[in-house]
């Protein structure tokens, strides 16, 4: 018998091998492995949820972040992608202008909504911008429900998601205020609904939508969840004492419900429904968007979006933060309260959608339509300039001009939203040059307190502005729609009373708001630049493969994206 005598070569040649076929294995597994984690990264959503959260100032997420759980607010910022200098690049920061720039991807000059009402120039009326009587309303009697988006002239990101994939796929508009409900959702919407209060509580819709309410609409109206919420008196989440970054709860730059003698805690709800509307209290609350993810949810579930074997979308709106904002300001103990309500709102949402529409098989964005001024009468006691606009003298000082130079005191048809309106017949026939007019209005409307700077609207139609407010004032004009002279208030300048705030200006606390996206294809981190909120449609159009809205100015943020 013979031995085999293995040398060393012969071992070198096995581990030679081995070392072959083991790197061979390792290339294949990591190819596989690329493969599969590409085909995640490319896996579109299946559900689009766009949350507008109504008068959020950017700095609501970062006063208030100590108090957010991780779960709500601090998911979105952790591990999402958060902009933190972005800005609406328009004058007119209004509900119905903010809703419809983010979902167009452009501005007034384009998408031609120029505010929530405004002086239509050729009907010589005031008009709502969603309102449209050739519709009935469905699930009321009254007339609620007679609307649509026919004065919004471009497409929607919903509208061009729908038209991507051949009229399949969902869009559907939930907020309690129509405006912010009828326009996200777009032209094509599969349907749009908005809450009717007073002694209804119903969620409703247009016969532009559908002729009847889908069953699980029925079904929710019967649960009567408002009755739930406004049973019990308004009290803080929180021990009240734990509210530091909010001025006292008791203090004079706060409003009151109609019954009360105080803006203090805690607001007894079920007391003071009768005289405040019934069921329309629920929107002075942070019940109100309780109630709106309520429905919101039965939504999902009714419409099975995210289950459709196309891109649903669902553009959700919170409306009760402007109207607390509204009433209370920007530093009460009742807005902190209710951003921290909402933050619950938020992660019980992502609860929501991980259980029903599935982890990473959709995608989140959340904005804000508009910031908020600071109460002026707060701002004056800490001796910081914030005038009042007194509108109705400012009416009586434009007739006493037009008197003054022009001897007829009806030169001036409309003022509205900043905005002056001349009467071009009464013009025409004074043989008056129009022009010539506009700029005497312009110049001697300089020197009435509270305004700082007018521009006519022939020169944003001659000139381009590329900075400043003045580039956000042409972004704002619409050369069909908006007036003559367009009035720029001084900063920190609003017109309303003593209590509480409102917005509308072009300046920083109007404009900066929140931006954070979430979920498939987006990328964890965040951004110093600057950005406007019209990029938001198309980014979203890139990450879907459809078109751009056919209006869109926007950009696409690439840093956002996978």
């Amino acid at each position: 018998m013979k031995l085999k005598i293995i040398t060393f070569d012969y071992y070198t040649k096995i581990l030679y091998l081995m070392k072959r076929y083991l790197f061979l294995l390792i290339f294949v597994v990591t190819l596989i492995y690329s493969c599969e984690k590409r085909k995640i990264k490319e896996q579109k959503p299946t559900l689009i949820v766009g949350i507008v959260v109504d008068q959020m100032r950017f700095d609501y997420l970062t006063k208030y972040v100590d108090r957010y759980s991780e779960h709500g607010f601090k998911k979105l910022l952790n591990q999402g992608f958060s902009l933190t200098n972005a800005h609406y690049n328009h004058l007119g920061t209004y509900t119905a202008v903010g809703h419809a720039s983010i979902y167009t991807g452009t501005t007034p000059s384009d998408h031609g909504i120029i505010g929530n009402n405004w002086y239509d120039k050729y009907l010589k009326k005031s008009i709502y911008c969603v309102d449209d009587s050739n519709y009935n309303s469905i699930g009321t009697l009254s007339s609620s429900g007679e609307k649509s988006p026919k004065r919004l002239v471009t497409t929607t990101i919903t509208d061009q998601v729908r038209l991507g994939q051949n009229m399949r796929g969902k869009s559907i508009g939930i907020a309690i205020k129509d405006r912010s409900s009828v326009l996200p959702a777009g032209h094509t919407a599969t349907g749009a609904y908005w809450y009717e209060g007073k002694d209804e509580n119903k969620w409703i819709t247009s016969s532009y939508y559908m002729n009847q309410l889908p069953k699980w609409v029925i079904d929710f109206n019967s649960t009567n969840k408002a009755d739930e919420y406004l049973s019990k008196p308004w009290n803080t989440l929180y021990p009240i004492e734990s509210y530091v970054q909010s001025l006292a709860d008791d203090n004079p730059y706060e409003g009151t419900f109609k019954g009360e003698t105080s803006p203090t805690f805690p607001h007894d709800l079920p007391a003071l429904r009768k005289k405040n509307g019934n069921f329309d209290l629920i929107k002075d609350t942070p019940f109100g968007n309780d109630l709106t993810l309520d429905f919101a949810k039965a939504a999902i579930k009714g419409e099975h979006l995210g289950k459709n074997n196309a891109i649903d979308f669902l553009a959700l709106s919170f409306s009760s933060t402007d109207y607390v904002g509204h009433q209370y300001g920007t530093d009460a103990i009742e807005i902190e309260d209710t951003y921290l309500r909402l933050d619950q709102n938020i992660a019980d949402l992502f609860t929501f959608l991980d259980q029903e529409v599935g982890i990473g098989k959709y995608t989140i964005f959340l904005s804000a339509d508009h910031g908020a001024s600071q109460v002026p009468s707060y701002l004056q006691s800490l001796k910081i300039p914030a005038p009042y606009f007194k509108s109705k003298k400012f009416k009586k000082y434009l007739t006493e001009i037009s008197m003054k130079h022009f001897g007829d005191q009806n030169l001036v048809e409309n003022i509205s939203n900043f905005q002056i309106f001349l009467n071009k017949e009464k013009i025409k026939k004074l043989k008056l040059n129009l022009d010539a007019v506009a700029n005497v209005f312009a110049q001697e409307a300089l020197l009435f307190d509270g305004v700082y700077r007018t521009v006519t609207s022939k020169i944003l139609q001659t000139a381009e502005f590329n900075s400043g407010i003045l580039e956000k004032v042409q972004h704002g004009y619409n050369q069909k729609l908006s007036g003559d002279v367009v009035i720029i208030p001084t900063p920190g300048t609003i017109s309303r009373g003593k209590t509480g705030t409102t917005h509308g200006s072009a300046y920083s606390y109007d404009t900066h708001v929140p931006i954070l996206f979430y979920g498939a294809g987006i990328k964890n981190g965040f951004s110093h630049k600057n950005y406007n909120v019209r990029d938001i449609a198309p980014t979203l159009a890139t990450l879907l493969g459809v078109e751009l809205t056919n209006g869109n100015s926007g950009r696409v943020i690439e840093e956002v994206l996978e």
